[in-house]
């Protein structure tokens, strides 16, 4: 898998993006500065919380950093099946902070368009996506036969996005790197990734450009965390790009061993099952650290824990393969992965969703937004015996946000589904930087960026970490709208 550096270090095609088959939506992108020096475009999670995407770029060279799927609500899912902007066509460099989908997840449609350009990310990351990005394929494949027999699409007939083949054929670009190691990109642009924390192989992203520093956050995870390092104090910056994801929201100072334990046994006593979607990839694994202390403990006695994920199955594996990633020992990470029976069989799956004894059902999706955990909130929501326990964010227009703001029924299928089980989102499971936390590492930085783009949130909780970096750190900032162009042309420090 990484042993392509040459062929992809010369090969300097240019892929021709085809439009897709499928209904498309588009966004405009601003003129760029004019004057050739370096700029960034902001052609994702700008003004929302998914679809990373950064456009760097001077006269001569371009990169980008991340390449992710929109998610949430139709209109962001949209975005998707719309044509990269054409600024894209020339990139041959991709630098990735870490895995999960809303970072990672376009990469196969710009291969399978013709993109020839090579992606460099943590070792980690590379073999996290590995697991992510067929999957997601596999996932789409199956969703598109479903709407077509269901006949439930508005699109006739509903296709993929992609399908596992060309996500099998997107991992041919990736190339592991080590955290740490300054690894050049192009004539005069180096890039070196630090540990962000947020889940294993998760990185943010200092880029040399020819003497102008530009950082990129990538997703932070927390101070203290029990399973993953915390996020390495930020390099000096003329430009920093930093994500606001919980940047108008404090987390529980609650113990999440405790407040998951006492969901639990509430939700068993009146002999309910307890259904958690959870994010393949991090979350999943936390949850079952914590479920092997409540264990130990002697808690949750006689109470099934099921991980109904393959790939989160698979990824558990990969945690244990790279306990010099994260906190716990390898004789830990065995003992949390051996709590939970692993569910990989889909027939497995079905019974264990007829199943109406007392249980933990761990599946994904975190945001309810595809995969097995459908299939138990269909069976499960409507009984107020249950409990749907979310783990953390819940993007605008998701399942997952419907639910925790209280929606009454939702739609799984194109059937809608009655909810009257109780659904609690606990949000100090969450593997993101809550606003103090944001803060926090910002104030780690040596000295002040020349300007601070905002992004990666919800427009208020932009604003809201905008606002405070401006009150509190006295620093210039902005939050870029989707499609706009910053100037990056200012002296670089010291300079």
């Amino acid at each position: 898998m990484h042993g392509h550096k040459n062929r992809h270090q010369k090969d300097k095609t240019r892929g021709h993006f085809v439009p897709s088959g499928a209904p498309q939506a588009t966004f405009e992108v601003e003129p760029r500065p004019a004057g050739g020096g370096l700029a960034i475009g902001f052609f994702g999670a700008s003004g929302t919380v998914t679809g990373s995407r950064y456009l760097l770029e001077d006269d001569s060279t371009r990169l980008l950093v991340d390449s992710g799927l929109f998610q949430g609500g139709r209109d962001l899912r949209n975005l998707n099946w719309a044509p990269p902007p054409p600024e894209i066509a020339g990139v041959e460099t991709i630098l990735l902070t870490h895995a999960h989908l809303d970072h990672s997840g376009a990469i196969p449609r710009l291969v399978r368009d013709g993109w020839r350009g090579r992606v460099l990310t943590t070792r980690a990351t590379a073999e996290l996506c590995e697991l992510l990005l067929p999957d997601s394929g596999h996932l789409q494949e199956k969703d598109a036969q479903f709407a077509n027999r269901r006949g439930y699409s508005r699109h006739q007939p509903a296709l993929p996005l992609y399908t596992q083949n060309d996500a099998l054929n997107a991992l041919e670009h990736f190339q592991g790197v080590e955290f740490g190691e300054f690894i050049e990109v192009a004539p005069g642009v180096s890039a070196r990734f630090h540990r962000a924390g947020h889940i294993l192989g998760a990185a943010s992203i200092e880029i040399d450009w020819k003497g102008t520093k530009v950082v990129f956050s990538g997703d932070l995870g927390r101070y203290d965390d029990a399973v993953m390092f915390d996020p390495a104090p930020p390099p000096l910056a003329d430009f920093l790009i930093v994500e606001s994801t919980y940047g108008d929201r404090e987390h529980d100072a609650v113990s999440p061993e405790v407040a998951l334990g006492e969901c639990i046994e509430r939700c068993v006593a009146r002999g309910g099952t307890v259904v958690i979607p959870a994010f393949a990839v991090g979350r999943a694994q936390s949850l079952l650290y914590y479920l092997s202390l409540l264990k130990k403990a002697g808690r949750l006695q006689g109470v099934p824990v099921y991980l109904d994920s393959p790939m989160a199955i698979d990824a558990s594996g990969i945690m244990c393969a790279n306990s010099g990633d994260h906190r716990l020992s390898h004789d830990e990470c065995k003992a949390a992965c051996a709590v939970a029976h692993y569910v990989r069989d889909a027939e497995e799956s079905k019974a264990l969703t007829a199943d109406s004894n007392p249980k933990v059902i761990i599946s994904a999706s975190g945001m309810a937004t595809g995969g097995r955990v459908l299939h138990h909130l269909a069976q499960f929501a409507p009984d107020p015996k249950n409990l749907l326990l979310f783990a953390g964010f819940q993007a605008a227009g998701t399942r997952g946000a419907a639910l925790v703001a209280g929606a009454t029924s939702v739609k799984i299928y194109g059937e809608v589904v009655p909810v009257f089980a109780e659904v609690t989102n606990l949000s100090m499971l969450s593997a993101h930087a809550d606003c103090n936390e944001i803060l926090r590492w910002l104030s780690g930085m040596p000295q002040a960026p020349k300007m601070t783009f905002v992004t990666h949130g919800e427009a208020s909780a932009s604003a809201s970490l905008a606002e405070r970096i401006r009150h509190e750190l006295d620093w210039t900032c902005t939050t870029p709208a989707l499609g706009s162009w910053g100037d990056l042309t200012s002296r670089a420090h010291g300079s």
